[in-house]
């Protein structure tokens, strides 16, 4: 429950700072995605349930705030959560190298399914100047943020391990 509760005020806390102090931080209208780094750290470190979950609400969020389509940005979230899932069994402690690669290539893959089923189907064609203008740099800025928020993310995690661990271990709960 400790950890539902947590995650839940992690998403809460990353969506006002992606809605408030990142966009006045944002360079050429371009932000970093913290929600798709919460997304994609915690399927990561916790596995396709936990990373479903986190981006289904991470997405929900969004499509009630700013989205004209209620369920697209869940969808799009809920599976970058579920696919990096499948990474779960590759976790290693403190490597930053495979999070960020997972976060680039799920940035790029979210920034392709926003492209190619919001501007695509109303006839803007033009791929290369979305490409070059908004899906790289919005990359680069969201992997430059990772190198910060993933660390403090993996601490968050290791401390709720470490809680579940001596829950479990506990002499009360013995039978």
């Amino acid at each position: 429950m400790r950890r539902r509760i947590v995650i839940v005020l992690l998403i809460i806390v990353s969506f006002i700072l992606q809605s408030t102090v990142f966009q006045s931080l944002s360079i050429g209208s371009i932000a970093p995605n913290l929600l798709l780094i919460l997304t994609v750290s915690f399927g990561f470190m916790r596995g396709k349930k936990t990373g479903l979950w986190t981006g289904f609400v991470c997405g929900l969020m969004i499509d009630m705030f700013y989205g004209n389509l209620l369920g697209f940005y869940a969808l799009v979230y809920m599976t970058a959560g579920y696919i990096t899932g499948f990474c779960y069994k590759i976790y290693y402690d403190e490597d930053i190298k495979v999070p960020m690669i997972l976060i680039a290539v799920c940035d790029i893959g979210y920034n392709l399914m926003v492209y190619c089923l919001q501007f695509l189907l109303r006839g803007r064609i033009d791929f290369f100047y979305y490409l070059r203008r908004i899906m790289i740099p919005e990359m680069v800025y969201t992997i430059l943020i990772t190198l910060v928020f993933y660390r403090i993310l993996y601490k968050i995690n290791h401390k709720l391990v470490e809680l579940e661990m001596k829950e479990r271990d506990s002499t009360w709960l013995r039978k």
